[in-house]
């Protein structure tokens, strides 16, 4: 049945790659995906499927029968990056579609077609679901908030990798556990007294507390963390002031924290509010935190993995599922789909899409990044598999 799979994928490599050209020519962000979602619905509808809206801009579209269903998802939303990559079918809006979701979607809607033609060999049932504001970590937990996991017994996602020292086509497996950390996005609004630089007595210099929190905050991980801890806190902007003799009132920092555990998590965030207030205070200036936005730890499930790693293993060859941990480093973009994996089992797999020396060495969310197209196939054939193993268990 594999092999099968695999070769009916590879002849619809033109249809995906044309799939592909054109969401990447109309990449769209966040939540605002009109050309996107109408794409994808009319190419499930043309299938024989019925999709349905699903929050802000999901869709979804179930195929099979029975009263649980597995997940198969894509992510559609692209990123404010004016495209560099010199591609002929480029993003003229300023956007661009710089950590392959225009590749991921594609590949689920070659997925679909590949299981609507083995309908009625599914022993369940399985969801479709094209999910929105990835980028923004938004849009899974607007979809949950909406029914996505009604029924849900499993989820399975793919995010394709450029610019590694890898041939394309290469599917990565993560260990079990926290596969990818945790993201909280913040801002701290550091409040002063203005007045002439001359007479720095008679005012409060936030530019200055924020200064000494911004370094505080980076020697969380230095003298607060134990060697075990995996966790990054990066303060990426700080604003204040408007002229050169005059003491700022006001002064933002701007930047995210990241974690592989929720424990570690709220200690640190904890402690940030904790300096925050305590600096502030020591330089007579107030302080207020603000965690815009986040998503917690994705966690790979253990026996899920080792399921769908044998299902690979036979679909693709031994050759092409490589262990995460031969490559050295760990990866550390957050992905919002840790919703699901925090409420049912989920894996996220890496499908190499571009070899590094081969004309793809810019790495995810470069304006210069490329995609290997001719992973298309795989990916969609991966889709398929995974999602008809976890109907034959």
């Amino acid at each position: 049945m594999y092999n099968n799979i695999l070769k009916d994928a590879c002849k619809l490599s033109d249809e995906l790659t044309e799939c592909r050209r054109y969401l990447h020519q109309n990449a769209e962000l966040g939540f605002e995906l009109k050309k996107t979602t109408e794409f994808v619905a009319e190419k499930l509808k043309d299938m024989g499927y019925k999709p349905v809206r699903c929050g802000r801009a999901g869709v979804v579209a179930d195929i099979g029968e029975g009263e649980s269903c597995f997940i198969i998802r894509a992510d559609t939303d692209a990123l404010p990056i004016r495209e560099e990559s010199g591609e002929t079918f480029a993003c003229k809006i300023g956007n661009m579609h710089a950590c392959g979701h225009d590749m991921h979607t594609a590949m689920l809607l070659g997925a679909a077609k590949l299981l609507k033609a083995r309908e009625g060999e599914l022993r369940g049932r399985i969801r479709l679901v094209f999910q929105p504001a990835e980028e923004i970590l938004e849009g899974a937990k607007d979809m949950i908030e909406n029914g996505i996991l009604e029924g849900c017994d499993g989820a399975f996602m793919i995010h394709v990798a450029s610019g590694l020292p890898v041939e394309t086509g290469r599917v990565i497996l993560p260990p079990p556990g926290a596969g990818a950390p945790s993201s909280d996005h913040f801002e701290i609004e550091v409040g002063g007294k203005s007045c002439h630089g001359s007479s720095p007595h008679k005012g409060v210099d936030a530019l200055l507390a924020a200064a000494h929190l911004s370094v505080s905050l980076c020697e969380l991980s230095a003298r607060e963390l134990a060697m075990s801890d995996r966790a990054i806190l990066t303060v990426g902007t700080m604003e204040a002031g408007s002229a050169p003799n005059v003491i700022a009132d006001r002064a933002v920092l701007r930047g995210t924290l990241r974690t592989f555990d929720e424990d570690l998590r709220e200690r640190l965030k904890g402690r940030m509010c904790e300096l925050a207030n305590g600096i502030a205070a020591a330089y007579r200036a107030t302080s207020r935190v603000n965690f815009i936005h986040g998503c917690p730890v994705f966690v790979n499930n253990g026996e899920l993995l080792d399921r769908l790693e044998e299902t690979l293993t036979k679909l693709l060859g031994q050759e092409s599922v490589v262990a995460a941990a031969t490559l050295g480093g760990e990866l550390g973009g957050s992905e919002d789909f840790a919703y699901v994996s925090q409420r049912v089992p989920t894996v996220v797999l890496s499908l190499t899409a571009g070899e590094r020396g081969k004309g793809y060495d810019h790495p995810l969310h470069s304006p210069r990044v490329r995609f290997d197209e001719s992973a298309l196939p795989i990916g969609a054939a991966i889709y398929a598999a995974a999602a008809i193993a976890s109907r034959r268990l």
